[in-house]
């Protein structure tokens, strides 16, 4: 764990790693940040009524975890009786995932990841990384465990109640969004559209970074046009914590505050959001939350 522990602390190199597993004769991706461990099948024991794609809960060092089969949420037929588990730390709660195999683990640059096709499908897929002989897609794994978990959309779209006047004064404020989930970053910009605040989103760093650069080239100072930033950590073409440190090194742009909502955040992820100077780090689906946070931070309260 210490050589991951090392990986997770180095600041803003826009890089990260994979572990490749497969399901269905595909293979997908998943961040080693969010990966606990990999192990054998364990006894597991079902759940009356509980969702379609979980298998049920086992037992792991003394926590109950459960266990969802990715061939189920896919809709694949698993490729063999055998099969590995995968087991993540994801918002903050222990998940297992049921994999035909593990193969390695990849380093490799946020530039290699491109945003999923715009097809049939592609909800559950937040990128694809080119390798020489294949194709590996990364997954939506908190889309997936949205599904299987409506308490995650309901916190997503739960805000504090807010008096009328508060509501008026986010109406004067704008905030950059970087979040490549489709599904989350519909219900954060819904959300925070609720609450009152402008948005302008992003589907990634790289395009989120275009925009801030664009603004820091205007005369006007940055901070008549945009207020706050809140990003996510795992972006295709430019990570958050890539973003962030490019943010604080351009004069223009060092006092913009920035928010990472991210699954991510642990103690490691948190000491690295720390040292690139985020004003806020705040693990999903805690919109509540983010909305405290970034009324203290712009408004004041």
């Amino acid at each position: 764990m210490q050589d991951k522990k090392g990986i997770l602390l180095e600041s803003g190199t826009n890089e990260f790693e994979i572990i490749e597993f497969s399901v269905g004769g595909v293979f997908y991706g998943i961040n080693v940040a969010k990966v606990r461990e990999i192990i054998n099948p364990l006894p597991v024991t079902p759940l009356v009524n509980s969702h379609p794609n979980i298998d049920g809960i086992f037992t792991l060092r003394g926590r109950v975890v459960p266990l969802i089969s990715l061939p189920k949420a896919l809709s694949v037929q698993q490729a063999t009786d055998s099969f590995k588990i995968i087991v993540c730390e994801i918002n903050g709660v222990f998940n297992g995932f049921k994999v035909d195999d593990v193969s390695r683990i990849y380093r490799i640059s946020w530039t290699q990841m491109e945003p999923p096709p715009d097809v049939s499908g592609s909800e559950l897929v937040v990128g694809v990384v080119k390798m020489n002989d294949r194709l590996i897609i990364l997954l939506d794994f908190e889309k997936i465990l949205a599904d299987v978990n409506p308490e995650i959309n309901k916190k997503l779209t739960t805000i504090p109640e807010s008096t009328a006047n508060m509501v008026e004064l986010r109406k004067s404020k704008t905030i950059l969004i970087a979040e490549d989930s489709h599904m989350l970053r519909e219900l954060l910009l819904g959300t925070l559209h609720t609450a009152g605040y402008k948005t302008i989103a992003n589907e990634n760093g790289q395009l989120a970074w275009n925009k801030l650069e664009a603004l820091a080239k205007e005369a006007r100072p940055v901070e008549d046009t945009l207020q706050l930033v809140i990003t996510d950590i795992e972006m295709p073409q430019m990570d958050g914590h890539h973003l962030l440190k490019r943010i604080k090194s351009t004069e223009k742009l060092s006092k913009l505050p920035v928010v990472i909502f991210s699954s991510l955040i642990n103690e490691e992820m948190r000491l690295k959001g720390n040292s690139l100077g985020a004003a806020a780090q705040v693990t999903k689906p805690e919109i509540e939350q983010l909305i405290g946070i970034v009324d203290g931070i712009i408004i004041g309260k």
